[in-house]
């Protein structure tokens, strides 16, 4: 099942997917010529918006938690890609520990580690889940409530080493964002890190991200002769935030009105017929927190209480004190009447899979990572990297195609993005 696109695609939309699927050779050899600068993330994922006359990228996460809602028909080709991950990594690697989050109430949460195992022992690694949740102190099983169980065991360092009892690995997987901040036990290990601790949003800024986005996609678009708009979303950013105390509220509605302008005179040159928004959220953290769609500088300058408290604290408990102006994207994807976006999964330079995000309460101009989701098992029919050239452009693979191309651009950003801010890069 693909998801219903309620407009119709006879705009810029279209002819993008058409050049795309023209320039198929181009494309994929420029992307080897960019693999062989830049070292890819272990892993991501990026979610999507398609509003028919845009395809753009709205967040990329270095720290994927939605295994378990990939087709199974794609294990193979996420077990290929994560052998080819682990052999640029570690060669040697026989053991690998695998650290997850320290909420281990979230079932769902679970079984995406369960599923992430399961690719990983397939691809011919031991793999423990070790927790470095301290309320974990003892070798604990968890019912994930689909028939398995799944165990955690307390990390303990050894040195500069992380070990469970009985097992001592090559490698270190992170399932774990770091919102938190970085905690002791895993600063200064000798071992493979994966990803670097850098990758946390600990330290790690979306504006710095959708920065290298912003050059990829310059020399992608100048490559492929389009309009960079059509698959970049503009952004602003702003620092020194405090909804609390209601400072810096100007610096923000300052950047709101330039940004809708700017974004109403692309509108306006793409004969587009719907109202510009933008969504404010913060730079650093993930789970949907601390995001509002915003349509006027007034939205921002007349926050009221629950509003400043939504906006001032994120995952963990992380303050609020810089935010991302970004330009917001219309998803006209739905399934079964509800507001659906796509959501790509990578693992090395290679497409996994991917499923749509599905939201039955919000808009077509809302943030979709909120409670009230759900991920029907309605992963993508046909591989993003199949195309059939032989069909319409927004045939089922021609269209997921298409999508692999925007995900994989804003993967390489991913790995500019880390490779700028690696503190052993002096360059």
């Amino acid at each position: 099942m693909v998801p219903h696109l309620t407009t119709a695609l006879n705009g810029p939309l279209l002819s993008l997917e058409k050049r795309m699927l023209e320039a198929m050779p181009n494309i994929e050899h420029w992307f080897r010529s960019q693999w062989l600068e830049h070292a890819s993330p272990f892993y991501a994922s990026v979610d999507l918006r398609n509003s028919g006359f845009k395809l753009a990228p709205v967040d990329t996460n270095l720290f994927p938690g939605g295994f378990n809602n990939l087709n199974p028909d794609f294990l193979p080709l996420c077990v290929q890609a994560a052998m080819a991950a682990v052999e640029k990594i570690c060669p040697e690697a026989h053991r690998l520990l695998l650290i997850p989050e320290n909420h281990t109430r979230n079932t769902y949460y679970l079984r995406n580690i369960a599923a992430l195992r399961t690719i990983l022992q397939q691809a011919g690694l031991e793999v423990r889940i070790g927790s470095i949740n301290p309320e974990i102190t003892a070798p604990t099983e968890f019912d994930l409530q689909d028939g398995n169980v799944l165990l955690l065991e307390p990390v303990k360092r050894v040195g500069n080493r992380l070990v469970l009892d009985g097992f001592d690995s090559c490698a270190v997987l992170l399932n774990n964002d770091l919102s938190g901040g970085i905690p002791d036990i895993l600063k200064d290990i000798e071992q493979n890190l994966i990803p670097p601790l850098h990758a946390g949003w600990s330290t790690r800024r979306k504006s710095q991200h959708f920065d290298a986005y912003n050059r990829v996609v310059g020399e992608f678009a100048q490559m492929l002769e389009i309009d960079e708009w059509l698959i970049n979303p503009y952004f602003e950013t702003c620092g020194q935030i405090d909804f609390h105390a209601r400072t810096g509220e100007e610096c923000l509605a300052s950047k709101v009105e330039g940004l809708l302008e700017k974004i109403s005179a692309k509108y306006k040159q793409y004969g587009v017929d719907q109202e510009p928004f933008v969504i404010v959220k913060a730079d650093a953290g993930t789970y949907g927190m601390g995001i509002m769609t915003v349509k006027s500088p007034e939205d921002v300058r007349d926050l009221n209480r629950k509003q400043r408290n939504k906006m001032s604290v994120v995952k963990e408990g992380l303050q609020v004190s810089e935010v991302i102006i970004q330009e917001g994207v219309y998803t006209f994807e739905s399934i079964n009447d509800a507001v659906a976006e796509p959501v790509v999964y990578m693992m090395d330079h290679f497409v996994v899979g991917g499923f749509y995000r599905v939201h039955t309460g919000r808009g077509v101009d809302e943030n979709l990572n909120s409670p009230g989701m759900h991920f029907v098992p309605l992963a993508f029919e046909a591989c993003c990297s199949l195309p059939d050239i032989n069909r319409a452009p927004d045939a089922t693979p021609n269209r997921f195609y298409a999508y692999g191309v925007v995900a994989r651009l804003a993967l390489l950003a991913a790995a500019i993005e880390l490779e700028e801010n690696d503190p052993l890069n002096e360059s």
